[in-house]
């Protein structure tokens, strides 16, 4: 870790940061009329001009901004990793699990949502042959469960699918959970494997608190929207913990009541960090992307020569594309301005 070996990578990460959305940007999308609108002024950001230059009104439908936006997040990637050295490589190796993960969750979404025309990944077929084990070419063709599993073959996440089809039916959001929950504890341990030294402490305390407020959050989502009981709720769970206690994860888990689960978040690390408000009965999503910024945004300029740079600029990139997401679908449902920012601040 040091200013000779992160020089390079950090300076083309802060050409990068230069073209990410400001505020104003996203308060300029979110007063547009119309998804035209909104794919005309994507076009006119140094971001995402290229790949928008070409767009028709016959694909100005979601799944194919979406498409778009994502090759965008993965074209990023791409740019950084031929500016890395080998041992920045082996931590982006690990963090494209993450990219991995995204397409198999669009496979199984147009699979079991009945969607019959395979998708059109090879805007994305060189990048996942220099990456990845996956078939990309198999997987865009899978058309039912048994032909996804088929092109996961050889790759980490076959088993898993594989296992999960023969179990009592599941709906989509089972799988994503189990391929979120390998997702994680892949991370968290392999990281430790290799980094060393301030680089593991930085990821570690960043990685950590991403998975501490994603268990909070699931725990909140299933008692406030599924009713589920507390042994239901384990199952959900990252089986790590970072700042958590044990006792507060079961005390939130066992709530009788949002109010109670709320007096226990209070007395945790999180509910006690300054500028964040957790009276009452606050907005979780809201503040786990206030909290998670604050650290990301933390980590990033305390150790500007570290992995720090490249975490902290890959997180960045994945909320903005969320965000515009969001924007765009909230335009396309004709929500205020106030309505669709408040959308972006929950992504």
């Amino acid at each position: 870790m040091g200013l000779l070996t992160y020089s390079g990578i950090a300076t083309k990460i802060r050409a990068m940061e230069s073209r990410l959305f400001t505020p104003q940007q996203f308060q300029e999308m979110a007063a547009l009329e119309d998804v035209r609108s909104a794919a005309d002024y994507l076009k006119q950001q140094p971001a995402y001009a290229n790949i928008f230059s070409g767009l028709d009104d016959t694909r100005l439908h979601r799944g194919y901004i979406e498409h778009l936006l994502t090759y965008s997040e993965y074209q990023d990637f791409a740019r950084l990793y031929r500016f890395s050295n080998l041992a920045q490589r082996r931590f982006l190796d690990l963090y494209f699990m993450h990219y991995e993960i995204t397409i198999i969750k669009q496979i199984l979404h147009n699979v079991m949502g009945g969607i019959p025309q395979p998708m059109d990944l090879s805007d994305f077929q060189e990048f996942f042959d220099k990456h990845s084990s996956m078939d990309l070419v198999k997987l865009a063709q899978a058309k039912t469960l048994e032909e996804l599993i088929a092109g996961l073959a050889g790759s980490s996440y076959h088993g898993l699918v594989s296992d999960l089809a023969t179990e009592t039916p599941l709906i989509l959001s089972d799988y994503e959970i189990r391929l979120d929950l390998l997702y994680f504890k892949t991370m968290w341990k392999v990281k430790d494997k290799i980094l060393t030294g301030k680089e593991r402490e930085i990821i570690g305390h960043c990685f950590g608190s991403r998975l501490d407020l994603l268990n909070i959050q699931w725990i909140y989502r299933s008692k406030k929207y599924y009713q589920l009981s507390a042994a239901e709720i384990y199952t959900l769970l990252i089986p790590v913990r970072y700042k958590l206690k044990a006792e507060q994860i079961c005390q939130m888990a066992e709530a009788a009541s949002l109010d109670e689960f709320f007096g226990v978040l209070r007395t945790t690390h999180y509910g006690k960090i300054p500028e964040t408000e957790w009276n009452g009965q606050p907005n979780v999503e809201m503040l786990y992307h206030q909290i998670l910024n604050r650290i990301y945004e933390s980590a990033g300029r305390r150790h500007p020569y570290s992995i720090a740079v490249l975490d902290a600029y890959l997180y960045s990139k994945e909320r903005e594309i969320h965000k515009i997401i969001a924007a765009i679908e909230g335009i396309r449902y004709g929500l205020s301005p106030e309505e669709i920012i408040a959308m972006t601040e929950k992504q």
